[in-house]
């Protein structure tokens, strides 16, 4: 889909001011609210917007530990083996991947000991061949979508 100047705002705005409702932006954008809202609806139908969930902070909840385990899996298990790893409360994200591996599991622990049991877990799954475990030390550039919708919007403004 593509952007163009409004919606980046728009969306910008809802990024930046989750809380303040479609008037509000309508008033910041100096647009209609039955502006905003038919661009929210097109949003949310090309799947642009596909969330207004909150954001929950696993450390804020004592799982300071954040780790990638790359798995390697036995040939056709990746669907088998996704499904069991779901299963893993601890686990945010799972990645198919090419090169080394074949799933890169993104996961939370209280501490070190608790991340051996996920990783013990993990690697008694049927279908799982092994697995090479990384701990992040600190997040450097967190989440971020803002300047991707920047540039789109620039591309398309050229393009």
């Amino acid at each position: 889909m593509q952007l163009d100047e409004l919606d980046v705002a728009l969306v910008r705005l809802m990024i930046e001011e989750p809380k303040a409702g479609s008037r509000e932006y309508a008033r910041i954008l100096g647009v209609s609210r039955g502006t905003v809202q038919s661009r929210i609806a097109r949003l949310e139908r090309s799947a642009v917007l596909s969330s207004y969930s909150p954001h929950v902070d696993p450390d804020a909840m004592g799982f300071s530990v954040e780790a990638f385990i790359q798995l390697h899996t036995a040939q056709g298990m990746i669907d088998e083996v996704s499904a069991s790893v779901a299963g893993v409360p601890e686990l945010l994200e799972a990645y198919a991947t090419t090169g080394g591996g074949d799933l890169l599991c993104h996961v939370v622990a209280r501490d070190n000991k608790h991340l051996e049991r996920i990783v013990t877990q993990i690697q008694r799954l049927n279908g799982v061949l092994r697995t090479q475990t990384e701990i992040a030390l600190s997040k450097r550039v967190p989440y971020r979508i803002l300047p991707l919708l920047t540039s789109r919007a620039l591309d398309t403004t050229l393009g």
